[in-house]
């Protein structure tokens, strides 16, 4: 049966393929994401194809590693509705900054996922979802960095929805998945078709 790698170790992304009774291998695709990212911004990339292209970039990175195997790589990033990508804070304030930025405003999400295969990719797609966050008070975000900070240092747009991160919004449409990181029903029909799941 073919292998299936994860170019990551992304406890989110690990837990989706654990709960979904995915068999795999995990393995850190130790890429330059930031300088990568910034590469690709000057270039005037849109969000959408930004995390297509660095979901690619671990694929890839990976699948040299392990030819043999069919590599996992995913991304996703937080876009405001001005254009503006947040990252993963770099501190409690920076996270309280992203809060207020978001706070009251909608944005999206976009969750890329590329297959690899002898070090060229040979699948791939990319979800988006949109979440409308409430407005929040200044008592709340305190409160809500004292219960997930430092847990969240590693979150883009700074919550686990999965956890108290679902109070900050009022509505969201898309997939689940796509919101956790990762757009899990079609990797799941591609690793049929795979025979990596029985189908």
């Amino acid at each position: 049966m073919t292998t299936l790698v994860l170019a990551s170790q992304s406890a989110s992304r690990r837990a989706m393929l654990n709960d979904a009774g995915v068999p795999h291998e995990a393995l850190a695709a130790q890429v330059d994401e930031a300088s990568a990212k910034e590469s690709l911004l000057a270039e005037g990339i849109r969000p959408r194809d930004l995390a297509d292209a660095l979901a690619e970039l671990k694929a890839l990175k990976v699948s040299k590693m392990v030819p043999q195997a069919l590599v996992l790589g995913g991304d996703s990033l937080v876009a405001l509705d001005d254009g503006t990508l947040l990252d993963k804070p770099e501190s409690r304030e920076q996270a309280g900054e992203h809060l207020r930025r978001m706070s009251g405003k909608t944005h999206d999400i976009y969750s890329a996922a590329v297959i690899a295969e002898a070090g060229r990719p040979v699948w791939r797609h990319v979800d988006r979802a949109r979440l409308h966050v409430r407005p929040l008070s200044e008592e709340f975000i305190e409160r809500y960095l004292d219960w997930e900070w430092p847990a969240i240092a590693g979150c883009v747009g700074c919550f686990r929805i999965e956890g108290p991160g679902v109070q900050l919004f009022s509505r969201t449409e898309g997939s689940h998945f796509t919101i956790l990181g990762m757009p899990l029903l079609p990797i799941l029909d591609y690793l049929r078709v795979r025979k990596v799941l029985t189908s």
